[in-house]
């Protein structure tokens, strides 16, 4: 049984077929007279779905389950990333939970990684992953004020709106909130900066900047380009350009404020053009003889502002203010943090390499020694290539994600 996608700028549709014959797909009635015009001067696209009825409907069922925020969901979840990135969850000694009555060894720029493992975010976070090769799929950074009090900065803190913002809240707070209320089953960790960049982190200026974005949206509109450098290297199968644009173009039917919040924009900046619709973007790709997948391999600029201001992934946000705190140096001009997944945060040679300074109460409970401090988590927190790169130009605008090794070239 193979099943076919038939799509144009303005629809997606699908069908299937048993026998091995001649078959007809029927369309009533066009979507417009744009529609009509298009399909007459280049025709429908068909995908032959490899996998088949079968096998997608297989595919589904592997990941639908992820974002149930039940016991059920959290094992699809494990078995998925076991499965397609080789991750181990290795169980921790109790207790899962640092004791972290005195946070005097949490300093201004300490980055914190977290992966959450059920629920809505639990299941976004990954496909995130999978298609990353990153081991953590959030994150937010450590600040001290004036008076010495400890502050989380995050882009992605849901406010009393359920609004995803950018957010300044007390330690206290923010660290409640994930013991008591985070029903994702989040695994922690703190990276704290090596001691060399610390004494350079600008805290002034970091300050500055957080403030500065405190109450902007998330940065949805450059999410999924940090993921996609490359024309083919950055998609697993069965996952294509094509694809992405078919699920593009059904999502543009079924919530277009959410799809232009998600792409539009960002595709239109990439073009040079202003408000086209995804449809209209589609066709002045096909006008101008590149292909779609070219179009989302352009690597985001970190100085493009949205609709809605300048657009910063939680990731995005912290490196932001790794520049402005002066962690990039002379480099800060020539490299767009925006490009920058969590793995590629991680990977960075930023982060204490002498565990005999990593405070006492992150190594008291496990006599398995990382180089982190794991704070919460059942599961031992894994981060392959940590503190392992130094920064060059244009990092990380042309480099593949191909699971399960994820090998990169050098100075992609």
């Amino acid at each position: 049984m193979d099943l076919y996608v038939f799509a144009t700028p303005y629809r997606v549709t699908w069908d299937y077929y048993v026998l091995s014959r001649e078959h007809t797909l029927e369309i009533k009635e066009w979507e417009s007279q744009a529609e009509l015009e298009y399909v007459k001067h280049k025709g429908i696209s068909i995908f032959l779905m490899q996998a088949g009825m079968l096998g997608t409907l297989s595919a589904l069922w592997d990941v639908l389950p992820l974002f149930s925020n039940t016991g059920w969901g959290e094992n699809s979840n494990i078995g998925f990333l076991k499965k397609h990135m080789g991750s181990s969850f290795e169980k921790c000694p109790q207790p899962w939970v640092t004791n972290l009555t005195n946070t005097d060894d949490i300093h201004s720029g300490d980055f914190l990684a977290i992966s959450k493992i059920r629920g809505r975010w639990g299941g976004f976070e990954t496909l995130e992953k999978w298609v990353s090769g990153a081991y953590a799929g959030h994150s937010a950074v450590c600040l001290r004020d004036s008076e010495g009090k400890l502050w989380v900065g995050e882009s992605g803190n849901e406010n009393d709106k359920g609004e995803d913002v950018i957010a300044l809240l007390p330690w206290e707070e923010w660290w409640e909130f994930e013991l008591t209320k985070d029903d994702s089953n989040p695994h922690i960790a703190l990276l704290p900066l090596h001691p060399d960049l610390r004494a350079k982190f600008n805290e002034t200026a970091a300050w500055e900047y957080a403030k500065s974005m405190t109450g902007m949206p998330y940065g949805f509109h450059n999410l999924i380009f940090s993921w996609i450098d490359t024309v083919d290297g950055n998609y697993p199968s069965p996952l294509d350009a094509n694809l992405v644009a078919s699920v593009m173009t059904v999502w543009n039917q079924l919530q277009p404020a959410y799809a232009a919040n998600m792409w539009n924009e960002a595709l239109n900046k990439r073009l040079g053009t202003k408000n086209l619709s995804l449809p209209d973007v589609l066709v002045e790709v096909e006008k101008r003889g590149f292909s779609f997948a070219k179009l989302l391999a352009i690597p985001e600029q970190d100085d493009w502002v949205y609709s809605d201001g300048k657009s910063t992934s939680c990731v995005a946000f912290i490196l932001e203010m790794y520049k402005e705190a002066g962690l990039f140096g002379e480099l800060a001009s020539s490299i767009q943090v925006t490009e920058f997944t969590i793995k590629d945060a991680y990977s960075l040679k930023f982060f204490e390499n002498n565990s005999s300074r990593l405070p006492k109460w992150c190594k008291a409970d496990d006599n398995v020694k990382l180089p982190f401090c794991q704070i919460r988590g059942k599961y031992r927190m894994e981060l392959p290539g940590y503190n392992s790169m130094d920064l060059y130009p244009h990092m990380n605008e042309r480099c593949p994600s191909m699971p399960p090794k994820y090998y990169r070239p050098q100075s992609c």
